[in-house]
């Protein structure tokens, strides 16, 4: 299926490993145009080495902290002028701990690095993206959002807070062929997954193995999820066909959530 991107440009934060890294490929795949960003400068560059050699696209490296106003900057710029197709917002999730450990430092930095940091990316790029009629503007949030996880409560709030946000954003926006949507993933086979694994390995006095077979047990496809199909899912979002998909959170988690609707 050719998604009717080709030769557009993309931000993708976080994307130099895991489900931001995804979402690049397979955009990369389908002929976007590549601004990457990660705080690892070395790794950051492989990938997007790897990107730009397999697909052919243009990708600039932007290593920064996507969270900092300076970072933020860093990485509009590197759009080098060009009006930015295809918003990826993501950023790592806050650590997971009981919420009378937590002081308000911690609450600032969840909510700054899962809510604020997406809304400033979005006012930066919104008003082009009407101007020219096409944008599609994708958050990587959590299944969180929609089932609610104990011991992540600043990932819970934060991410929260911008679903909320979005919801109203998006349908004033969507008349302008602009888009904005919520992936909301479960278990990935991630760095992030990996260590909320082994935290409660510790917690329990367990393997993480152990902890990662009864996760994947409980799941209803007896696994958890590959970053591929993460990207997939991204890419249809940013796709020239998502036009009428208008401020949905797409859960992608194997079917954890028990729900009708």
């Amino acid at each position: 299926m050719d998604l009717g991107i080709k030769g557009r440009l993309a931000i993708v934060c976080a994307s130099s490993k895991g489900l931001g890294f995804g979402c690049a490929e397979e955009l990369a795949a389908n002929g976007v145009n590549l601004v990457m960003n990660a705080r690892s400068e070395e790794l950051l560059k492989s990938s997007a080495a790897h990107l730009r050699d397999t697909y052919g696209v243009e990708v600039t490296a932007v290593a920064t902290d996507i969270t900092t106003p300076e970072g933020r900057a860093a990485v509009l710029d590197g759009a080098a002028g060009r009006t930015v197709d295809i918003l990826v917002n993501n950023a790592g999730g806050p650590p997971p701990g009981d919420f009378r450990d937590w002081e308000r430092e911690d609450w600032m930095g969840a909510v700054n690095s899962n809510m604020l940091t997406p809304i400033e990316l979005i006012k930066a790029v919104i008003d082009p993206m009407i101007d020219q009629r096409f944008g599609r503007i994708v958050n990587i949030t959590s299944g969180s959002v929609r089932n609610p996880i104990p011991q992540l409560g600043m990932s819970n709030g934060a991410r929260a807070g911008l679903t909320g946000f979005v919801a109203g954003l998006a349908r004033q926006v969507a008349q302008h062929n602009v888009t904005i949507n919520n992936l909301l993933p479960g278990q990935f086979d991630t760095d992030r997954i990996s260590s909320l694994f082994e935290a409660a390995a510790s917690k329990a006095g367990k393997e993480a193995a152990e902890i990662r077979a009864a996760a994947e047990a409980a799941n209803p496809c007896h696994r958890i999820g590959h970053i591929k199909e993460f990207g997939h899912a991204c890419a249809y979002l940013c796709s020239a066909h998502s036009g009428y998909m208008v401020g949905q959170n797409l859960l992608i988690d194997g079917g954890v959530f028990n729900s009708s609707f």
